[in-house]
C-alpha cells in the first residue's frame, strides 16, 4: 500500500477520556460521529489504507469505524499494528472479545515485537507514522504516548488532524485556554516557563488542523 494513501490513528486510552468506558455517554457518541466524518472525508480524498495500534480507547474506536465504512467503501483496508503479542492478556473479557473480532476482520496484522518490552508501544507508534502520510489523533494535551506520537509525526512532516475529546471537534483556539487551565489545576506548582511551553505546544496543535470550526 502506498504511503500517500495511508492514514494512522493515535489517541488516549479510555482512562484518560472524559467518558471513560461508558459508550452510552453523549460525548463518546459525538466523538464517534466526528471521527467517522473525518475518516470518510479522507476516503473521498483518496485515502485507502488505515492503521490502528489497537490500544483500548481511540485506536479500537477507529478500527471499528473503518470496518463499518468498508461496507460502503469495500476497497479500503484496515491494518492492525500490534506492539507485541498478547497485549490484550490482562484486559477484561468483553474488551478482549471486541479486540479479537477486529483482528479477525482486519486485512493485515503487523506485530512489531514478539514479546513486551518497555519500548514496544513507542516503536509501534513510530511504525504507524512512518507508514502513513496522515495522522488522525484524539488529544487533549495530556503527556503520554499520544503526545509523543504527534511530536514524532511533526518531525516527520506528516499531515496531522487533532480532535479534542472535550469538544468532540477538531481543536480550535478556544480549546487551548480550557486545556491549559485544566492541566495546571492538576499541576499547580508548574513553573511559568513550563506553562508557556505547554501553551506553545497546544498552539502548534491548533495550527496543524485544516480549519477552525
Amino acid at each position: 500500500m502506498m504511503l500517500s494513501n495511508t492514514v494512522c490513528f493515535t489517541g488516549h486510552r479510555n482512562q484518560k477520556l472524559p467518558w471513560g468506558f461508558n459508550t452510552n455517554d453523549f460525548r463518546y457518541k459525538l466523538t464517534m460521529i466526528e471521527t467517522k466524518n473525518i475518516i470518510e472525508n479522507c476516503i473521498l480524498n483518496g485515502k485507502e489504507h488505515f492503521i490502528s495500534g489497537m490500544a483500548i480507547g481511540f485506536d479500537m474506536m477507529c478500527a471499528e469505524i473503518v470496518l463499518n465504512l468498508k461496507k460502503k467503501y469495500p476497497h479500503i483496508t484496515l491494518e492492525c499494528a500490534l506492539p507485541c503479542k498478547n497485549q490484550e492478556i490482562k484486559w477484561t473479557k468483553n474488551i478482549q472479545k471486541k479486540y479479537h473480532k477486529i483482528l479477525k476482520n482486519a486485512d493485515k496484522i503487523r506485530c512489531v515485537f514478539d514479546y513486551y518490552t518497555k519500548d514496544c508501544m513507542q516503536e509501534r507508534n513510530k511504525y504507524m507514522v512512518n507508514s502513513s502520510s496522515m495522522v488522525i489523533a484524539l488529544f487533549d494535551g495530556q503527556s503520554g504516548g499520544t503526545k509523543k506520537t504527534i511530536e514524532y509525526a511533526k518531525r516527520q512532516d506528516k499531515e496531522i488532524i487533532v480532535i479534542s475529546p472535550r469538544t468532540n471537534k477538531i481543536i480550535t483556539k478556544a480549546d487551548i485556554d480550557i486545556m491549559v487551565n485544566d492541566y495546571f489545576k492538576a499541576q499547580p506548582h508548574a513553573s511559568k516557563l513550563y506553562r508557556n511551553s505547554y501553551r506553545m505546544f497546544l498552539n502548534f496543535i491548533y495550527k496543524l488542523n485544516f480549519s477552525e470550526n
